[in-house]
């Protein structure tokens, strides 16, 4: 039963790229064909209906984000004019990777991509397109769970708002100052070939940057404050789907005519993620119950492999693959049980004969979840989440598998859905950008797999 998701895992890599009009044509059909296949033997044949059901949660969660998001970004328009120095450049790229934590990094991308092609047209190069992929739609939305779709996930199972950005800022700052050390080297060097007289030609007089639609910038907030509600169910999900709603109807036509905004790109992501959440329920089951199978993996493996993963397979799937797997390697089942006694109990807490593993988990449990913990309504999989977090160790395999899934999806054009969106945006205003063998070879070996090895060095080799 694990086949129809790596049939569909390998659909999506080879298909855009073998067959593009078939693809384009038949994708939906490949997805929902193959997500009723797993569907019905979990509905028909084993009768879990809570699983399905708890998937169908996730899933609505997941692409009402990315929607809500993309509706919200495609409001807002950024006219730029001016001279593109190298310093411009590298401050524009610095933006969008803050700007894709607020907006996702299909948000940020599908906002900025237009307006950086604009600001460089007299010396855009390919480089300029792939260092926008490595940076906005990808390295840079690791700060928060809304900046990339495997850490939103990671959310959705359990692990706090506030983890995210406490544990993985070190390597942003990292990965971002090393990837614009690089992008400025590349960029002076273009800029400075360029003859005088032809940048004072092309460039226009003086810097401008011109915002239309910041009236957007309300319903991103109201986006952003629904992330954190989590009760009464599907309230979070209708504030995110009312905010989309109200950006659309309230956008100016020609705002969205500007951002030649329309919905192919949500709906492609939509319907793909449909065959994705149903057929991989198989395959993060069968890696629970043989995560015995491994012995004792590092931080290392999980880097390695979640990130190898992601770059050859949608990042977001990988992620929670790999999280599954700690579930299965880690959680003790005992720990679990006795923590949810003493949740249960009413008699006055005392953690003196608890186990070190009790303690730490009750003292994450107290620090993530403190207002679920006074009223008494902490779920398992909060307490299991808990357990990971409350060890030291485990905690860093779930930062390994977070920047390993998210940094490692810049790799190629199918490590991440905005990586495409990019490159479709920019061969449509003719601009030569590499294909999937030369953007791999050419650029993300040489630049972003230092970068990569650099990161395990410093945080995860241990």
């Amino acid at each position: 039963m694990v086949l129809p998701f790596g049939l569909l895992l390998g659909a999506m890599a080879v298909g855009p790229l073998w067959c593009p009009g078939w693809w384009l044509k038949h994708y939906s059909k490949v997805s929902f064909g193959l997500a009723f296949v797993t569907l019905a033997y979990y509905l028909g044949v084993l009768q879990a209906h809570t699983t399905v059901l708890h998937t169908a949660r996730e899933y609505v969660s997941f692409i009402l984000l990315i929607g809500s998001l993309f509706v919200v970004s495609g409001g807002i328009h950024i006219n730029v004019k001016g001279e593109a120095t190298p310093r411009v450049n590298v401050l524009f790229l610095l933006v969008g990777a803050l700007a894709a934590n607020l907006l996702g990094t299909t948000g940020a991308s599908m906002l900025l991509i237009r307006p950086w092609l604009r600001l460089n047209k007299y010396r855009v190069t390919a480089y300029h397109v792939v260092f926008f992929i490595f940076i906005v739609s990808n390295v840079g939305g690791c700060l928060t769970p809304i900046g990339d779709p495997p850490l939103f996930l990671g959310y959705l199972k359990g692990i706090p708002f506030g983890w995210v950005p406490q544990h993985c800022w070190p390597m942003w700052a990292v990965a971002i100052a090393a990837l614009l050390g690089m992008f400025y080297v590349l960029d002076r060097r273009n800029y400075l070939r360029a003859p005088p007289n032809i940048r004072q030609t092309m460039a226009e007089a003086g810097d401008q940057w011109r915002f239309e639609g910041l009236g957007n910038l309300f319903f991103l907030g109201l986006i952003l404050v629904a992330v954190y509600l989590e009760r009464p169910a599907f309230l979070r999900e209708g504030v995110m789907l009312a905010a989309a709603v109200g950006s659309y109807f309230s956008t100016g036509t020609t705002i969205h005519q500007a951002n030649h905004f329309n919905f192919h790109p949500i709906q492609e992501v939509a319907i793909l993620f449909v065959g994705i959440f149903a057929t991989m329920m198989p395959a993060l089951d069968w890696l629970q119950a043989h995560a015995g199978l491994l012995h004792a993996p590092g931080p290392s493996f999980f880097y390695w492999g979640s990130g190898i993963l992601s770059s050859v397979l949608d990042n977001a799937p990988t992620y929670l693959s790999f999280l599954r797997l700690i579930y299965g390697l880690f959680i003790n089942p005992d720990v679990i049980q006795q923590v949810q006694h003493l949740v249960q109990s009413s008699a006055p807490m005392d953690l003196t004969a608890a186990s070190e593993p009790v303690r730490q988990t009750w003292l994450a449990l107290q620090e993530h979840h403190a207002a679920l913990l006074a009223s008494r309504t902490i779920k398992r999989e909060d307490i299991e989440i808990a357990y990971l977090l409350g060890n030291a160790v485990l905690s860093k395999y779930i930062l390994a598998i977070s920047i390993g899934s998210v940094f490692f999806g810049a790799m190629t054009y199918i490590g991440n859905a905005p990586n495409f969106m990019v490159k479709a945006i920019a061969d449509h205003q003719k601009i030569q950008t590499p294909g999937f063998l030369g953007y791999f070879f050419r650029y993300a070996l040489p630049f972003l797999a230092p970068v990569l090895l650099l990161i395990w060095w410093m945080f995860f080799r241990l």
